[in-house]
């Protein structure tokens, strides 16, 4: 799971750059300002996960299941909220409806958050113990 976590991190970190540079760059010219901001915040909370992934990556062991949930519900949320945004960015110049995905993004924002919650709890019982 180390491993996992830590090539995830990694791979997030990497599209996070290369999505970034094609928003401020490739798809001002396609996207409302609008569209734009909403893929822009996606870019944001997905390098945001990437570091979270890599730091959690060296720090934690993996001997819990706490600890591999950290991870998990981290790599969920982030794939969840940023890609779920990304394609809602996207809508209106591929025609398509996909309000659908509209409550995926902020279950995968409650997976995030949980995370956090998770890794302040883990800190937190270490200190104490």
């Amino acid at each position: 799971m180390k491993n996992l976590t830590l090539i995830i991190g990694g791979i997030y970190g990497l599209l996070s750059v290369i999505l970034g540079a094609f928003g401020a760059h490739a798809f001002k010219k396609i996207l409302s300002v609008e569209r734009l901001e909403s893929f822009e915040t996606g870019v944001r909370y997905q390098i945001y996960a990437a570091f979270f992934l890599l730091i959690v990556g060296y720090i934690l062991k993996f001997e819990t299941s706490s600890e591999k949930w950290i991870s998990i519900l981290m790599i969920a949320g982030a794939f969840l909220f940023s890609v779920s945004i990304y394609f809602l960015s996207f809508q209106d110049y591929w025609g398509v409806n996909l309000k659908f995905l509209g409550p995926i993004t902020p279950l995968g924002g409650l997976f995030m958050i949980i995370s956090w919650g998770m890794l302040i709890w883990y800190f937190a019982k270490a200190k104490f113990n």
